[in-house]
């Protein structure tokens, strides 16, 4: 295969929602200590709680809290996204559901409810309703 061809290549909405289905997975290993980290903060005592809390106000020491929510909203796309896909491929694997027209339905389905729910929880995030 030519590079050119490489360029031209459109890469199908089912794969594109695989590599994301992997990106989200890699993004919630990655940021694994800082979700270990808010749960016990949240779960610990009423005073960890509180900090836990401060952490969505004041930010985490140098980093504000502002950048904490977006850290936040990208892990619950993450989890959202990564879930959403998941169901998706089981369904897929035991329905035998592997037409071409069934995985572009079913990419457009994910991508949507994945990014419609993200936006509803990250409204709520950042104290819009």
């Amino acid at each position: 295969m030519k590079l050119i061809d490489a360029v031209k290549y459109r890469l199908p909405l089912a794969g594109v929602v695989s590599i994301l289905h992997r990106a989200s997975g890699a993004l919630m290993f990655g940021l694994l200590p800082l979700i270990i980290w808010l749960f016990d903060m949240s779960v610990s005592s009423e005073i960890s709680f509180e900090v836990f809390r401060s952490a969505f106000v004041a930010g985490i020491g140098f980093v504000p809290a502002f950048l904490v929510k977006l850290v936040v909203l990208a892990l619950i796309w993450a989890y959202l996204h990564h879930f959403i896909a998941g169901v998706r491929h089981l369904w897929m694997d035991a329905t035998h559901s592997v037409t071409k027209d069934w995985g572009r339905q079913s990419a457009v389905v994910t991508l949507a409810l994945s990014l419609l729910l993200t936006a509803a929880l990250g409204a709520k995030l950042f104290g819009l309703f």
